[in-house]
């Protein structure tokens, strides 16, 4: 190692695959009208390394595989109060000036060669904290990805205006303020559950429980997360608790500051802003705010002795990632806390098949109430098959409601709101021929044609070609008719069965926030439905055979899930009519109200299969030719399975055809499945492969 920075070379320079990249001299010359460039105090060889501990580890933020890894540099005197760990710095790599964080100060470097200096210290700001740096790490090597990736999602952009505000005064170690802070004795909603108490006086006490919870139906979720945030900050400890959308953030919002009152907590959410964001961060950074509540980008929020992770309802595919590496919040979390030796609850109104398989290795331990306290909360479920039903009534034919459901619509109404789920947005989503009943096709693409308006002609869902002229290719025939009725229709067709009762619909385009107590018909997709005052007086479920049909290893399991968060919003024994085939499994757990059950079995029959999450698996997405290179130089473990590839369809005329294959592997050799695919990657990296391949670790669908 050199001292001096006068040397060309450094570790990053003389890497294999970098040859090529343009090159700039250590240090170079002035600019023509003699001025120093900035950032190149002095003159060539005056730069002198800090006295103590002058090598810097920067994680450079570079996305290649094959240079995943931290960079020594030299750390100038004149930098040495402000390159503090963490913090953001810039430095030249391969010729180009770069951003990074710097890991940590080191007083002497493995590598051989010459060091360059830090370009440049952007902020002295720790933004980085061990933790998580440590954290970005393990989910990197977890989901076959780059630690610079993990980086982006762990650590917003920087604000230098939000930086320089002053920092606020600690409020110290305080617990939430001069309030009486529950125990086992005051659990508050957690007495409707058996191992509640426990579960509180584990956390009060310091330490480290895990539960599956599987709540009761009504609006007490958000006041037990509340509760059990409260008494870990009680216990000297942070929280930190992630829900799947700005709705949610705002009931727990709510929820904790009713049970902590104001300046313990903070709520991360996309619509703050950028700026209001970052400020927030900084808050939960430099320890003035204790608690956290946000949305799936807070799984990596920077909470101080971390003593509590909450994940609610986990099975919504809200929570998956759609950057790389695509980490899920329930993995994160579940790294965070055995990591910081924290407490975990992951619950919702459902179990998923992903929380049971925590229960059953003995991670997690559940946490239910009994099945007398189930049935005094829970609705009155009912199936209804359509065909049969819709027969005996012009009425409920008309609004395409079974007759017992457009009765306990009828019956509701007199004393309340009435919650209609129905699974598609839109007009008509799906048309197919009126005659042959083919599906129409868009002729340009081969996309599906929707009907946005009863007036309006068939226009494709892909590529977005009106298809005015459509006729069937098959029969020839010019009309078409209904195969997926959408939220729109739904609503235009109980306004004619309900005459006089104002139909309200919340779905992606505009979702309403809150139902009052007066009569109305609120059509609603799923996720989408607003809580009612007082509750729902009933629910009708449709189209059970749309969410129960999709070809998807989750159907079931997501199917019943929806169906639950609906009724969940219905009063005690208020009915519920879902419109399916009652023999169905999820419809017979959403009869008894037994969402434990279901996923105990689904995970039997996921284990005998070989699918996740009883086994682990990867997804290669990509050309033919890229993926079979990647398979090629894999180092698969042993046992390992590979399906396929197959070619994966391509919304829009003219897509890049991909393929797409899947590795199977046992549970336990999930971590060496990780490691193969990513050392194949730096392999093509290295030699400069243009075709990427997208790999996803356990993805949500697997078709």
């Amino acid at each position: 190692m050199t001292k001096d920075g006068g040397g060309g070379g450094g570790g990053p320079d003389l890497i294999p695959g970098l040859d090529d990249l343009p090159r700039a001299p250590a240090d170079p010359p002035g600019r023509p009208d003699g001025r120093k460039r900035p950032g190149r105090p002095g003159k060539k060889g005056t730069r002198r390394p800090a006295a103590e501990l002058p090598v810097a580890r920067v994680a450079v933020d570079m996305s290649l595989p094959h240079l995943d890894r931290p960079f020594d540099y030299l750390v100038p005197a004149e930098m040495d109060a402000r390159a503090v760990p963490g913090c953001r710095v810039r430095v030249r790599f391969a010729g180009q000036l770069v951003d990074g964080f710097l890991l940590e100060r080191a007083a002497e470097s493995g590598h051989d060669g010459k060091l360059l200096f830090l370009e440049r210290v952007t902020s002295p700001e720790p933004v980085l904290t061990p933790e998580i740096a440590a954290l970005a790490r393990e989910v990197a090597d977890r989901y076959a990805g780059m630690f610079a990736d993990v980086l982006r999602l762990a650590v917003p952009p920087r604000h230098a205006r939000v930086e320089a505000e002053p920092v606020p005064v600690p409020d110290g170690r305080a617990g939430p303020g001069d309030r009486t802070v529950p125990d086992a004795a005051d659990a508050g909603v957690w007495r409707d559950y058996p191992a509640g108490p426990s579960f509180l006086g584990a956390l009060a006490a310091g330490r480290a429980p895990r539960a599956v919870w599987t709540a009761l139906p009504g609006p007490g979720w958000a006041a037990a997360i509340a509760r059990a945030v409260a008494v870990t900050l009680h216990g000297d400890r942070g929280a930190l608790v992630v829900v799947a959308d700005g709705r949610d953030v705002a009931r727990v919002d709510a929820a904790l500051e009713a049970e902590l009152g104001e300046g313990l907590h903070v709520a991360l959410t996309a619509d703050l802003g950028p700026a209001e964001r970052y400020r927030r961060w900084l808050a939960i950074l430099r320890g003035k705010a204790r608690a956290v509540v946000g949305t799936r980008a807070a799984m990596f929020a920077p909470v101080t002795d971390l003593g509590l992770v909450v994940l609610w309802d986990d099975g919504d595919d809200v929570h998956a990632e759609p950057h790389a590496p695509y980490p899920h919040p329930r993995d994160v979390l579940a790294l965070r806390a055995h990591r910081a030796t924290a407490g975990a609850l992951i619950g919702g109104f459902t179990r998923t098949t992903d929380a049971t398989q925590l229960v059953e290795s003995g991670w997690a331990h559940a946490l239910a109430a009994d099945r007398t306290r189930i049935r005094t909360v829970m609705p009155r479920v009912r199936y209804a098959g359509e065909d049969a039903q819709l027969a005996r009534d012009a009425a409920a034919h008309t609004a395409r409601l079974p007759n017992v459901a457009f009765e306990a619509a009828r019956h509701a109404l007199e004393d309340g709101p009435v919650l209609v789920q129905v699974p598609r947005r839109g007009y008509v989503p799906g048309i197919a021929c009126g005659r042959c009943r083919t599906p129409a096709r868009c002729d340009a693409c081969q996309g599906p044609l929707s009907l946005a308006s009863p007036h309006a002609a068939p226009y494709c869902r892909w590529c977005g070609r009106i298809a005015g002229g459509w006729h069937c290719p098959e029969c020839g025939f010019f009309q078409v008719r209904a195969v997926v009725v959408g939220a729109k229709r739904t609503a235009e067709e109980l306004g004619r069965a309900f005459p006089g009762v104002p139909v309200r619909t919340s779905g992606r385009d505009a979702i309403l926030e809150q139902i009052g107590p007066e009569r109305a018909l609120v059509v609603s997709t799923p996720g989408a439905e607003p809580p009612a005052e007082g509750g729902y007086r009933a629910a009708l479920l449709l189209d059970g055979w749309v969410l129960l049909g999709r070809p998807d290893l989750r159907a079931g399991e997501e199917t019943l899930r929806r169906w639950l968060n609906a009724a969940s919003l219905v009063r005690p024994q208020a009915p519920v009519i879902v419109a399916a085939e009652g023999s169905l499994p999820a419809v017979q757990a959403l009869v008894r109200w037994d969402p434990v059950t279901y996923a105990e079995r689904e995970l039997a029959e996921r284990r005998e299969a070989g699918f996740p999450p009883a086994a682990r698996m990867a997804s290669l997405t990509g050309s033919s030719a890229a993926i079979r290179e990647l398979l090629a130089d894999a180092r698969l473990p042993a046992g390992a399975e590979v399906l396929g590839p197959v070619p994966v369809p391509q919304p829009g005329a003219g897509a890049q055809e991909k393929e797409r294959a899947l590795i199977r592997v046992p549970r336990a050799a999930g971590h060496a499945l990780a490691h193969a695919l990513k050392e194949a990657q730096g392999v093509r990296s290295a030699r400069k492969a243009t075709e990427t391949v997208r790999v996803q670790i356990d993805p949500l669908e697997l078709i």
